[in-house]
């Protein structure tokens, strides 16, 4: 059976009121000892308040509605882990709805979870920006993580794109790339815009001009990649290298240069983004940037019991950076394992396919 706060009282000889005095550390004045005595106790005896009927005493409640588009997303459900893991450590857990990309959905869930006893919402991945005007009727603080729409939306976390775009496409040209393919992702999605800035950035910064036709559109999917990459590779003076703003397109970019003979790293050295599970599995593995959805899980449950604390102040958004993971498709692991290994250079792997095909 439950332990209640009565019988902790009686074990200790205090009044009931002074037990939740110690249990909620209220203000109101009590001995030291006593309320050690007190937590001591509750602690050995395995004490669990019951939330139900603190929420009616309060009107407040340790729950925190989260509202995403697809709780299948392998991103959405990294962030839901983080948000978790960041709440139960303040005694918080979480609801969480999916809403099916449905915009009518989502306003219905913002609804229910707003009329019920919940501190917050986070919304993790969502592609509709209305909901701030829902949740200001209603007066329930909220959080936009990793948000799929523009920016202009006030206490959002998000990943710095810029940032793992410049990365990536850094990382090639210090292997020693000067012509550095890029498959973008759809235009829908400011991520791709980002991406595209930081390769960018990283190409001035090493100052190699910008070259258009080094620069192919995507839409996040394998076949996409494969096309992008084959006509990358027929280019009069094709790439040595190919960033693409995905895994999936980079797999995609893996399969398009096997086809045509060519060896990943040694004639093509491939880097992905967002450090999907296929990038570990592929072979060769594929070089990434990751995108940090656990620590964007976390950073926006941080937010938001900062803001449920009034310690907040109105910003924008918070960025999280992600990380380089090196792997087989760069090359520069193959070259850390044995600095003095050899290959034939791509020109000469070019000539000797071209005189196998003769024959």
């Amino acid at each position: 059976m439950a332990v209640t706060i009565r019988q902790i009282a009686d074990a200790v000889g205090v009044s009931v009121a002074t037990v939740s005095r110690a249990l909620n550390h209220s203000d109101h004045p009590i001995n030291p000892e006593t309320k050690q005595r007190i937590l001591d106790l509750a602690r050995d005896l395995g004490y669990r308040p019951n939330q139900v009927a603190r929420s009616l005493r309060t009107d407040r409640s340790p729950i925190i509605g989260v509202i995403c588009d697809d709780i299948t997303s392998a991103f959405t459900t990294a962030i839901v882990r983080g948000i978790q893991d960041r709440l139960k450590a303040d005694g918080y857990f979480c609801i969480v709805i999916n809403t099916d990309w449905d915009p009518v959905n989502e306003q219905r869930a913002i609804q229910d979870l707003a009329g019920h006893s919940i501190e917050g919402i986070i919304f993790a991945e969502t592609s509709h920006p209305f909901a701030n005007l829902e949740l200001n009727v209603e007066d329930k603080k909220c959080v936009f993580v990793h948000r799929l729409f523009p920016k202009g939306y006030a206490h959002s976390v998000v990943p710095d794109e810029i940032y793992g775009g410049r990365l990536a496409a850094e990382h090639l040209i210090q292997l020693g790339h000067q012509r550095v393919g890029y498959i973008n992702g759809p235009n829908v999605y400011f991520s791709s815009e980002e991406r595209l800035q930081g390769y960018k950035l990283a190409l001035n910064d090493a100052g190699i001009p910008f070259d258009p036709a080094l620069v192919e559109p995507g839409n996040f999917e394998v076949g996409r990649g494969y096309e992008a990459a084959t006509k990358l590779l027929e280019l009069a003076e094709p790439p040595t290298a190919v960033f693409a703003a995905n895994d999936l397109m980079a797999l995609g970019a893996i399969y398009a240069a096997q086809d045509k003979g060519l060896r990943i790293p040694d004639d093509l050295a491939i880097v992905g983004y967002d450090d999907q599970k296929i990038a570990s599995l592929s072979r060769p593995t594929i070089t990434t940037v990751t995108l940090p959805c656990f620590q964007m899980g976390q950073a926006s449950a941080e937010l938001l019991l900062a803001l449920m604390q009034k310690d907040a102040a109105a910003t924008e958004e918070i960025t999280v950076k992600g990380e380089l993971i090196i792997r087989e498709s760069c090359g520069a692991a193959l070259k850390e394992q044995s600095p003095a290994r050899k290959s034939p250079s791509r020109i000469d792997r070019l000539e000797a396919l071209r005189e196998q095909r003769k024959h």
